[in-house]
């Protein structure tokens, strides 16, 4: 017993090299493994909202979400196995921004076991006290850390510059985008992604009922949720034209588990105001040195995405909505949300010779990138 508390204490010692960066096909892997991990979630999510009897954990949609989990967890610790063999020891033998991920793996098990307890002695959940769950909680906060890895990888890494290519950017795109399907999973309350087009043009036409203040609350926050890792992106890279459009392809995969697919018109019309997105940076070339065309992105992103969606529902039912102050006054609500969102994040427009010269990283720690010395989670 000496001997093996001895070996681990070994093992946990940091042996002192500084941390390396692993290559664009590791963190490849990562972000398709991430995939499965994701996708499984997403089978999980339907499973919730469309079938009416649940009364088991042990079912075909937590198999595939718990697989995935399996796969990514391997995989992370198969980087770090390589590192010990290679005689490191410690956080030395993590590479760069896989040790949050790394922390995740035993913090997601044990939250995978509770809520196994949790639907065993208290029963399944499968309306809005799903997202309210402190073991789902638990699990997709470790879940995000985990399937993030790529972004934390990429951020500060040698070879992805101030410009990267999209295939560079791709593994760590994958990854913020599947972190924010998580985001939009637990706020599907108010998630505008979720509405048929029948129901959007009826909820801005009649000013009794929740309807109306119900939509117009899921615009607010799912703003937010589309408009935030975009210009976190855009603080720290130039983006390649598609990254916008490669984010918003998967941030409906997983609104559309949850309604099956059927407001598909809906759903493309957010991919459709990805590429609009591309297309706003390929012209303002928004970036943390150009603050005014930074906060015009921000602002014209997200009114041109809840214009295109109130002229797609109303396509779709077959006239616009009665009042014609929500329907024309929502894009503009959330073009001022856009706006005020790029004015928090960049409040004052960071010189060239700033970047990456002391400012903090994805972990929250600073230094430069490339630097051998610095260590990043």
């Amino acid at each position: 017993m000496v001997a093996v508390d001895a070996g681990v204490r070994r093992w946990l010692a940091d042996s002192g090299e500084a941390r390396t960066w692993v290559s664009l096909r590791t963190d490849l892997v990562m972000a398709l493994l991430s995939v499965w991990f994701g996708v499984g979630l997403m089978i999980d999510a339907w499973a919730h909202s469309n079938l009416a009897e649940l009364e088991t954990f042990f079912t075909p949609w937590h198999a595939a979400f718990y697989s995935g989990f399996a796969a990514v967890s391997a995989w992370i610790i198969w980087q770090v196995y390589r590192n010990v063999r290679a005689g490191r020891s410690g956080t030395a033998a993590v590479p760069n921004g896989y040790l949050a991920g790394l922390l995740a793996i035993p913090g997601f098990a044990a939250f995978g076991f509770a809520d196994m307890m949790w639907h065993t002695f208290l029963g399944i959940e499968q309306t809005i006290d799903i997202l309210f769950s402190p073991s789902h909680l638990g699990l997709i906060v470790t879940m995000m850390l985990i399937i993030t890895t790529p972004l934390r990888s990429a951020w500060n890494a040698p070879d992805v510059g101030a410009r990267p290519r999209l295939s560079r950017l791709l593994p760590a795109l994958m990854g913020l985008g599947f972190g924010t399907t998580l985001v939009s999973l637990f706020l599907s309350y108010g998630n505008a992604m979720e509405w048929g087009a029948n129901s959007v043009v009826r909820a801005f036409s009649e000013l009794r009922g929740g309807g109306t203040s119900d939509l117009a609350t899921a615009m607010v926050i799912t703003t937010v949720i589309l408009i935030a890792p975009v210009l976190l992106l855009l603080r720290r890279w130039s983006l390649p034209f598609g990254s916008v459009t490669v984010l918003s392809v998967v941030g409906v995969l997983m609104p559309g588990a949850q309604t099956a697919f059927r407001n598909m018109p809906i759903l493309l019309t957010f991919v459709a105001a990805g590429l609009v997105g591309d297309l706003l940076i390929r012209w303002l070339r928004p970036s943390r040195e150009r603050r005014g065309a930074y906060w015009a992105y921000a602002g014209l992103s997200a009114f041109a995405t809840w214009a295109l969606y109130i002229a797609v529902a109303s396509a779709v039912a077959g006239h616009l909505p009665a009042i014609p102050e929500l329907w024309t006054g929502a894009p503009i609500v959330a073009g001022l949300i856009g706006l005020v969102l790029g004015v928090l994040l960049l409040p004052n427009a960071i010189p060239a010779q700033s970047s990456g010269t002391g400012e903090p990283d994805a972990s929250g720690e600073s230094g430069r990138p490339g630097d051998p010395g610095v260590r990043r989670a």
